[in-house]
């Protein structure tokens, strides 16, 4: 077969960048063609994304494609979840899509609350309630700036708004409409009931399509600004982390998957959501994914501590590279001092090593006091709480799982990947590094008719990278098994 090439744009909420997936039929390759930052803009009071500078970044990398003659086939979008545009009836853009850290919705939840209970959302969703979901976010225009969603003729998420500019065709696809608490998790259809009671317009909404749909050609207009191209815009799995898990090179149906960054993303892949009062308690949340899956995970504070606590030794005159960091607490003595990872005292940006230093007093541990016995605290606590997650998530998969697989740039984190292998006492597969960036690019080869499926899709991944394992030490089995009771008691 001739080479297939594809372009797969992935947004990020600081950077975005073009990507270019070549596979001639036995592999995968990728190469970046382009990279921009995404910079949000704060005006009058209102935090937003600016889309149509993220628009003509996206016909740059076109138009780089077809300058450097890469004749590319599809074109597929994955961006973060939640956030949307409102078009009005001509199909204009009607402002800049809100960010969703934007304070309009703080406080939403008591509001949506005396409403609609929080309870009736998560049990018709399957997602845990979080400010800036969409449902929350399209209650806050109704509070606060009446009469503007009954001005909108359409909403569309930020992959399926991009695609709209792009071809003129408007579609919500599946796994960017889940994580925003509009789908219901078990029909995969609009949660009509919840609209109704909170006063959301039902016709704001587009037709849902799943992953691999063909959205269309590029528009005339488009194709002046780009040059001369055939490419036509598909959707993949256009919610970040739902082509992250995609690209999970996996053979097996149970597995556990983290998707590492700044945020750990930790959970498996289901054919049904798991909605019950403990799920939620828990604090699991049910995405989809691609075909048709339900994406059962938690979202744990990630790589967050070691970024932070990095940039607070660099504001005090002592640089470190992720390397040397590492190197630090490898020489540390190990699982002395632990924190809950998500205790909302590590939310903030700010002196991390500090406050991880005043949790550790007032629980009555040991105080890390050098810069190597932070990192080896904050190492050993993400490892013991990937353990407690993988004991609330096996109770729901159909067999135990035989490995824990660590995909984007978390996954270049060796130690880490070692502590997670000898605390949860599962071999680690880490990588790929890209994994987002290669989900998309390979459900565009699904589109494209080059590959059947996801497990397909998989099996090629497998064969296109190169993967770490990492064992677990049965000699620590003791040591970790009397740190995770000591680890649990902070819970």
């Amino acid at each position: 077969m001739k080479n297939l090439k594809m372009l797969g744009i992935d947004l990020g909420a600081s950077s975005g960048r073009g990507i270019i997936g070549s596979f001639n039929g036995e592999k995968l390759e990728i190469t970046e063609n382009h990279r921009f930052l995404n910079e949000p803009v704060m005006q009058n009071g209102r935090f937003s994304w600016d889309i149509l500078r993220i628009f003509h970044e996206i016909k740059n990398s076109i138009r780089k494609c077809v300058l450097d003659g890469d004749e590319i086939a599809t074109i597929g979008i994955d961006t973060w979840g939640v956030d949307y545009g409102l078009l009005d009836r001509n199909g204009n853009l009607i402002s800049n899509p809100v960010h969703y850290r934007d304070m309009r919705t703080d406080g939403i939840e008591e509001y949506v609350d005396n409403i609609c209970p929080l309870s009736e959302i998560y049990g018709k969703t399957g997602i845990q309630s979080l400010n800036f979901n969409t449902i929350y976010q399209l209650a806050a225009e109704q509070r606060y700036n009446k009469g503007l969603l009954d001005y909108a003729d359409k909403m569309l998420f930020i992959p399926d708004l991009l695609g709209y500019f792009l071809t003129g065709e408007m579609a919500t696809e599946y796994t960017i409409a889940s994580t925003g608490a509009v789908l219901d998790a078990r029909t995969k259809k609009y949660a009509a009931e919840l609209f109704e009671k909170l006063g959301i317009p039902h016709s704001l909404f587009t037709d849902i399509v799943n992953p691999g749909h063909t959205l269309g050609a590029l528009l005339p207009q488009v194709i002046e600004e780009t040059g001369k191209t055939d490419a036509k815009v598909v959707k993949i799995a256009s919610h970040d982390t739902a082509s992250a898990v995609l690209a999970v090179p996996t053979k097996a149906e149970s597995f556990i998957y983290i998707s590492s960054g700044t945020w750990s993303l930790m959970g498996t892949e289901l054919p049904s959501p798991i909605i019950t009062e403990e799920a939620s308690r828990l604090g699991f949340t049910n995405e989809g994914g691609a075909e048709n899956t339900i994406r059962y995970l938690k979202n744990i504070m990630g790589l967050w501590l070691i970024q932070e606590s990095r940039r607070q030794w660099k504001r005090e005159g002592k640089e470190y590279s992720f390397g040397d960091l590492g190197k630090l607490a490898l020489e540390a003595s190990p699982r002395r001092s632990f924190i809950n990872p998500d205790d909302k005292l590590f939310a903030p940006p700010g002196n991390m090593p500090g406050r991880i230093a005043e949790y550790c007093k007032k629980t009555g541990q040991p105080v890390p006091e050098t810069v190597g016995e932070t990192v080896r605290c904050i190492l050993d606590s993400l490892a013991l709480k990937y353990r407690n997650t993988v004991e609330s998530i096996v109770r729901f998969m159909p067999e135990k799982p035989s490995a824990i697989h660590v995909v984007g740039g978390g996954c270049q984190d060796k130690l880490l990947c070692k502590l997670t292998a000898d605390a949860c006492g599962l071999p680690v597969y880490a990588g790929p590094v890209e994994a987002t960036a290669i989900g998309n690019i390979s459900m565009q080869a699904i589109a494209a008719g080059e590959l059947t499926n996801m497990a397909e899709a998989r099996e090629l991944i497998s064969r296109s990278i190169d993967m770490e394992i990492f064992e677990p030490a049965s000699s620590d089995k003791d040591a970790w098994d009397e740190a995770y009771e000591r680890y649990l008691k902070l819970l």
